[in-house]
């Protein structure tokens, strides 16, 4: 009955605040104190007793609360934090900015608020109360007994001040940069985790603009804590990191412990994980690359940039290929093991390693790690393939293996057989890492949301990038090769879009490439490539007259369509939709480039969604509508026709198709291995044009793409906060949100 009172008064109180009509007193302690005393316990209830229409009317009374909360921080730290009864009101303080925050974000009158200082200090060297708040968290993040466990080498007479406090000597996990593992106590995770929460909120200014160029108009709480006026910047930095890196969902593997215990080091890593992807995105540099030894202003980048050691790599790299492989392990008894949920949060996190630490990269493409990052990836790409609501994971992990595939290293590691260990709506095959990844990208293309379509420069041109290493393809992938040139090569795709083609010159490089670096393991493509030759021939014979052209055309449009083409345009089919909440990217125009030695591949996504959880897209810009003002030409078909790559395989077929009819007819030969075995042995040693050099696409970002993963990444986390619902029922600006 008690709790039920307390709230009460606090419910009043909040009443009191929101009113018009009356301005409390900034020095009435006594209203004040009942927000932080320890009537309320948990956040849900601060969420619960303060709605957001009362929060919206904002007088000065919350002007009030926000500044009187933020000095009740900076006096704990003075203080240093060590009564239970200041520990409770430091977590209700951060409640409190928590579900106020946002609402001071989303009105533009309350810009100024927090990089004004203390009201009474103005005179003073005055800090602002931005800059006031994150040093106190930083403080508090580092409290013996509070968020750290206490080096019991000082006796209790002798503790430290936290203001003086080496908070080296307190990180939180071992790992990078720290060998000692400190003790665990669930109570220290969950104050960490608020503490961290309220660290977010300050950050998610972002999502109250629209995207902006960051060298221009910083995100100012983040470049406080990242830069080095925070002191803390180095241990917190390795904190969140080996929090992130060292988590084990899974323990002893007892089954069902997840059930039994509560994990408080899930929403801990959750949020740490959160804000180590928003600070290492926030690059002021505005894309400019600097100079060896020196440090730019956002130091988490720059000791991100600077880990080398071995050890540490093999730290970082195990920590995300176990989170990432944890929600598709497979176990006898149902549920039986703990599923984490942030693989878009460790995709971030992981690109953003390899972007900034090319060390780090080379040490992944060096061993066949790098296919446990692959693998989890597929699943995800293969998954979410059907569902709207999934594109930005979709175009994350595409980027990724573009990234990926850009090192030779990556194609050489495809070459290690494959085991089924992940279950995947596939056709069953014996074969390498290469088939996985042939057959995935197939099933994306020919049975995908349609949303898909400006990925499918991408998916081949990773295709491209790896061919040259490729040994041996399986007889199901070389199948999906030749039937995803056989969708792409009719007339009426290759004419109703100015862009089509590329995609078969894409398919042409890949078949060119193995038939020159690989022809030898590579007898199940000669087969099939023997086998479908009708394709060959058809494109070399493409007709590029007018009529021919506009009758392939209106065929289209009268006449149900085939099936290999059918199947590439499909619906969402696939997988049900899973409604709840849009957000529309549309905003930020996302344009990714690939940038090549010889042509520029310039492949742009009109408009991007988000992750799971249901966000639809809305498609402003219909591609349609542009298409239909294009009429293709018969000058335009014969520019590109000329230059279709079909020297090498009409040379291989010239060679072997009179061979294998022989022997079909002097040995009477009807069975494929036979074919096969022979093709096997055959070889094409100077028969075959000059090999042409390889040509790789690297991925280049821009400003385009950084903006887009920006967007994204905010989208995630919106989402993914809902326990408290930090941000919903706000206005926010960096995307659209539209309630299904």
């Amino acid at each position: 009955m008690g709790n039920a009172d307390t709230k009460l008064n606090f419910r009043k109180a909040v009443v009191q605040l929101t009113s018009k009509t009356q301005v409390i007193d900034a020095s009435d302690d006594n209203f004040w104190d009942q927000f932080w005393s320890e009537n309320v316990t948990n956040v849900q209830d601060i969420f619960t007793l303060i709605p957001a229409p009362e929060i919206q009317e904002a007088p000065s009374n919350l002007a009030t609360l926000c500044y009187k909360a933020v000095e009740k921080l900076v006096k704990a730290v003075d203080n240093s934090c060590r009564t239970q009864r200041e520990q409770q009101t430091v977590l209700n303080c951060c409640r409190l900015l928590t579900r106020l925050l946002p609402y001071i974000f989303e009105d533009p009158d309350w810009k100024g608020f927090f990089w004004s200082s203390l009201p009474g200090k103005e005179d003073e060297e005055s800090i602002p109360l931005a800059h006031s708040l994150l040093n106190a968290l930083c403080d508090l993040l580092f409290c013996p007994d509070f968020t750290v466990a206490a080096n019991r080498k000082s006796g209790p007479d002798k503790a430290e001040e936290l203001q003086s406090i080496d908070s080296c000597e307190y990180i939180w996990e071992a790992g990078v940069g720290f060998a000692h593992s400190p003790p665990r106590y669930p109570i220290l995770d969950s104050n960490r985790t608020e503490l961290l929460k309220l660290l977010l909120t300050c950050f998610s200014e972002t999502m109250y603009n629209p995207p902006l160029d960051l060298s221009v108009t910083p995100n100012r709480w983040i470049q406080h804590l990242t830069s080095s006026e925070n002191r803390h910047a180095l241990p917190m930095f390795t904190s969140l990191l080996n929090t992130v890196c060292a988590y084990d969902p899974v323990g002893l593997g007892v089954p069902y412990n997840h059930l039994l215990f509560t994990d408080s080091l899930e929403p801990l890593v959750d949020v740490a994980l959160q804000i180590l992807i928003v600070t290492l995105d926030h690059d002021t540099s505005g894309g400019t690359p600097l100079e060896e030894g020196s440090i730019g202003d956002n130091l988490f980048i720059n000791y991100l940039s600077r880990i080398h050691r071995d050890e540490d790599f093999q730290f970082v790299l195990k920590g995300i290929t176990r989170l990432l492989n944890n929600p598709l392990m497979q176990t006898y008894l149902p549920n039986s093991t703990k599923k984490v949920h942030f693989h878009q949060e460790l995709l971030v996190f992981f690109w953003k390693m390899c972007d900034y630490n090319k060390k780090f990269l080379y040490y992944v493409l060096k061993s066949s790690d790098v296919l446990e990052v692959l693998v989890p990836i597929l699943y995800h790409l293969n998954d979410s393939r059907a569902d709207q609501s999934r594109v930005g994971l979709m175009h994350i992990g595409v980027f990724i293996l573009l990234l990926l595939s850009g090192e030779r290293n990556f194609g050489v590691r495809l070459n290690k057989p494959y085991t089924a260990t992940v279950p995947m709506d596939i056709p069953v095959f014996t074969g390498t890492h290469a088939d996985l990844l042939v057959t995935v990208f197939h099933k994306i293309i020919t049975t995908g949301h349609q949303r898909l379509q400006p990925l499918f420069d991408c998916l081949l041109t990773i295709l491209v990038n790896v061919s040259p290493y490729l040994k041996t393809l399986s007889m199901v992938a070389s199948t999906k090769l030749l039937h995803l040139l056989e969708a792409f090569s009719t007339p009426w795709f290759l004419f109703s879009a100015p862009t089509n083609h590329h995609l078969v010159f894409f398919l042409l490089e890949i078949f060119n490439n193995i038939i020159q670096y690989q022809f030898d393991g590579n007898s199940n493509l000669v087969y099939t490539i023997i086998r479908k030759r009708q394709v060959f021939h058809a494109l070399a014979n493409l007709p590029s007259d007018c009529n021919t052209i506009a009758k392939s055309l209106s065929k289209r449009q009268r006449r149900h369509v085939p099936a290999s083409i059918e199947k590439m345009t499909e619906k969402e089919s696939a997988h049900p939709l899973s409604p709840s909440i849009n957000i529309d990217m549309e905003k930020s125009n996302h344009q990714n480039n690939v940038n090549a030695t010889e042509d520029l591949m310039n492949s742009t996504s009109k408009s991007s969604v988000i992750p799971k959880g249901g966000i639809r897209v809305a498609e402003h810009m219909n591609s349609s509508n542009n298409i239909n003002q294009w009429v293709p030409s018969s000058e335009w078909v014969y520019q590109w026709k000329s230059k279709l790559p079909l020297q090498t395989i009409m040379r291989l077929l010239q060679v072997l198709v009179p061979q294998v009819e022989k022997i079909c007819i002097d040995k009477g030969l009807t069975d494929e291995s036979e074919i096969l075995k022979f093709l096997q042995h055959g070889t094409l040693v100077g028969l075959l044009p000059v090999p042409h050099p390889i040509l790789i696409r690297r991925y280049q970002a821009n400003a385009g793409t950084t903006a887009w993963f920006r967007t994204y990444m905010w989208g995630v986390i919106y989402l993914r906060n809902v326990e408290p619902p930090i941000w919903y029922d706000t206005d926010v600006k960096l995307f659209e949100i539209q309630r299904v």
